[in-house]
């Protein structure tokens, strides 16, 4: 039996660079890279070695704390603090995740009872991140919060984790906890920030039995390829919000800001 004839919407399938194009056209990812003979042709081989040593610059490279520490200033809510974890240095940091979800030493953190907010900028797996992204995220932030929510002074992390902002805010005495970090980078995108928001009912819970399951994320900041900073400030702020009325963050939080206007959408959090 011979095969049946192709139709004429298959026929006008685009030929296969131009079908390729349009899906890469959509995604960062590495698809349709074609081949040289049995291997990847050679500026695909250079793309990906230069996408590499990309993400592994993106680990190692230190954090400026000032250069960071000038820009946040500028946002207006307090001096910036800097603290570090108990990891001694990059490779520590690297091979031991639990020291670096503690800190070495708080004692410049001051108990700020009357805040609502605290702010925590870290490193995490890509300083570089943070330096691109870092500041102009938290005005956004501060930008999209509701005008009776009151700030802590802002902390600079290096050598961090997302767990040691827990030790942060119990040290600020605050209750709603917002880390910026930057994320494990990859061979598609080495700068990538994410939102970790961590509310207790009381600041004395934090840092005793908190888990992922108690936080919310926000990840894939950065613009214009990620998700933009008006966008990820807006979700931020709906979910303090919600985790205020709400009583705790977590699993029983939901991101409501993309709900049509009216009912739910005045309820954000709610879930």
């Amino acid at each position: 039996m011979s095969a049946p004839e192709r139709s004429d919407g298959d026929d006008r399938r685009p030929a296969d660079g131009a079908f390729w194009d349009v899906l890469r056209a959509t995604t960062q990812s590495r698809i349709g890279l074609g081949r040289t003979g049995d291997a990847l042709p050679t500026r695909r081989v250079l793309e990906f070695s230069a996408a590499h040593a990309a993400a592994r610059d993106a680990v190692h490279q230190p954090l400026d704390v000032d250069d960071v520490a000038a820009r946040v200033r500028e946002l207006g809510i307090g001096d910036p603090i800097a603290v570090t974890s108990r990891a001694a240095d990059r490779g520590e940091y690297l091979r031991r995740p639990d020291l670096g979800r503690v800190p070495a030493d708080l004692s410049a953190v001051p108990t700020v009872p009357d805040a609502d907010v605290a702010i925590v900028l870290a490193d995490g797996l890509s300083p570089k991140a943070l330096t691109d992204h870092g500041a102009a995220l938290a005005r956004a932030i501060l930008d999209a919060l509701p005008p009776d929510v009151t700030l802590a002074p802002p902390v600079i992390a290096t050598q961090a984790r997302v767990a040691l902002g827990d030790h942060v805010a119990r040290a600020l005495g605050v209750r709603t906890l917002l880390v910026l970090i930057g994320e494990r980078p990859g061979l598609s995108v080495a700068d990538s920030l994410g939102i970790y928001l961590t509310h207790r009912a009381d600041p004395e819970d934090f840092a005793v039995g908190v888990t992922d399951a108690h936080r919310n994320c926000i990840s894939n900041i950065h613009p214009p390829e990620g998700l933009g900073y008006a966008d990820a400030a807006r979700i931020a702020a709906g979910l303090v919000v919600g985790a205020r009325r709400l009583g705790r963050s977590g699993v029983d939080l939901k991101d409501t800001s993309r709900a049509e206007l009216g009912g739910d959408a005045e309820r954000p959090g709610l879930g």
